[in-house]
C-alpha cells in the first residue's frame, strides 16, 4: 500500500545495530524485557535488493528465492540472494501475495480491481474475485491463506483507479472460497490493510489504516465475532500506518507501523520497534527455518535475522485434493 510514506529523523539511544541511510537509522527500541528473546541486540539489518519502485507483498519460495511485487513498475519478480532479479508477470499495481494450498500464487491486483491467480509458470493468471453482489470490488490490497484453505483477503479504497468509480459502498473483508464465492466478513473498519492469523487459527489480526490500530476477530470455521481493538500505531506527529503482519510460531504480531516494524504479543503487549531506514510496507518468513523476516520497503528489500521461527499460513510444497 503506497500511499503512505514515512518521512522522519530519528535519534534512539543506545543505538544497536545501526545502519544510516540520510538522517534514518536501524535500530531496536525495546519497550519489554521479552523483546531480546526475539532479536539478538547486536543484528544486522541486510539488504537483499534495491532500485525497485515501490516493493510489497514478499513471499518466500523454498528454493531460496523471494517473489516482491513492485506497485510502481507493475511487476512481480523473483529477488534471488546474489540481489538479481528475474520479471515474471507485468500487472496493474500488484500488491499482496500469498500460496494456496497448491503452492499456485494468489495476488492482489488494484488496477484489475481483483483477486488472481498466476498459473504455475507465472506467465499468465486466471481471475479468481473481481465482484461482490454484483459490485466491483475497490482495490484488493492484502491477502492469507485461511487454516480452513479459503483465501482472506482484504479490499479498502487506498488503490482505487484514479477516475473510477466505487462500486462497494464500503471497505470491506472476504472470504475467498475454494469453488470461487465470496462472502463478506465485515466492513466495520475504515480502510482494512494488512491481515494474519494467529498460528493455531483461532484468531484473525486485521490492521485499520485509517484508525491507525489493529483489530483482533476470533475466527471459527469461516466465520468472525468478538472483534476488539488489539493494538494502537497512532503516534502523535509521524506518519506511517499499519500495514503488512505476520505472526510468529509462538503467536507474537509483527506490524510494518509508523518508523518499521511494531512487534505485539499475544496479549496485545508492545514488545517493541525495529526501526528502518526506509519505511517498510509489508514482511514475510524466509530461511531454511523461517527464522529471517524479509522487509519490503520502498525501493528496498531487506532481510533480518530473528531468535523465533515464524508462521506461514500456507504449505511449504502443494497439498493435492
Amino acid at each position: 500500500m503506497r500511499r503512505f510514506f514515512l518521512i522522519f529523523a530519528m535519534v534512539v539511544s543506545p543505538l544497536i545495530g545501526q545502519q544510516r541511510a540520510g538522517d534514518q537509522v536501524f535500530d531496536l527500541k525495546a519497550e519489554d524485557p521479552g523483546f531480546w528473546k526475539l532479536f539478538d541486540r547486536d543484528v544486522k539489518l541486510d539488504t537483499v535488493g534495491e532500485d525497485f519502485g515501490f516493493t510489497e507483498g514478499p513471499v518466500w519460495e523454498n528454493s531460496g528465492s523471494l517473489l516482491v511485487s513492485d506497485e510502481s513498475k507493475n511487476c512481480i519478480y523473483r529477488l534471488f540472494p546474489d540481489g538479481h532479479r528475474d520479471e515474471l508477470i507485468r500487472l496493474g499495481d500488484p500488491d499482496g501475495n500469498t500460496f494456496d494450498r497448491q503452492h499456485r500464487l494468489i495476488v492482489t491486483a488494484s488496477v484489475l480491481r481483483a483477486v488472481i491467480r498466476l498459473s504455475p509458470d507465472m506467465k499468465s493468471y486466471d481471475t479468481l474475485a473481481d465482484r461482490y453482489n454484483g459490485q466491483r470490488l475497490n482495490s484488493p490490497n492484502d491477502v492469507t491463506l485461511g487454516p480452513d484453505g479459503a483465501i482472506y483477503f482484504t479490499d479498502p479504497t487506498l488503490d482505487l483507479v484514479k477516475g473510477e468509480r466505487q462500486e462497494t459502498p464500503f471497505q470491506g473483508v472476504y472470504r475467498l472460497e475454494t469453488k470461487g464465492s465470496v462472502t463478506l466478513l465485515t466492513h466495520d473498519l475504515q480502510q482494512p490493510n494488512g491481515l494474519a492469523f494467529s498460528p493455531n487459527g483461532k484468531f484473525i489480526y486485521i490492521d485499520d489504516s485509517a484508525q491507525k490500530n489493529i483489530r483482533r476477530y476470533r475466527f471459527t470455521n469461516g466465520v468472525l465475532s468478538d472483534g476488539m481493538v488489539f493494538a494502537d500505531e497512532n503516534v502523535p506527529g509521524m506518519r506511517g500506518v499499519p500495514d503488512g503482519m505476520k505472526t510468529d510460531k509462538k503467536g507474537n504480531l509483527y506490524v510494518t507501523g509508523p518508523g518499521g516494524i511494531w512487534v505485539w504479543s499475544p496479549a496485545g503487549k508492545h514488545l517493541g520497534t525495529v526501526l528502518l531506514p526506509h519505511q517498510p510496507a509489508n514482511l514475510t518468513w524466509g530461511g531454511s527455518r523461517n527464522s529471517t523476516l524479509y522487509i519490503t520497503a520502498g525501493h528496498f528489500v531487506y532481510k533480518l535475522q530473528t531468535k523465533t521461527r515464524g508462521h506461514l499460513s500456507y504449505p511449504a510444497k502443494a497439498v493435492h485434493p
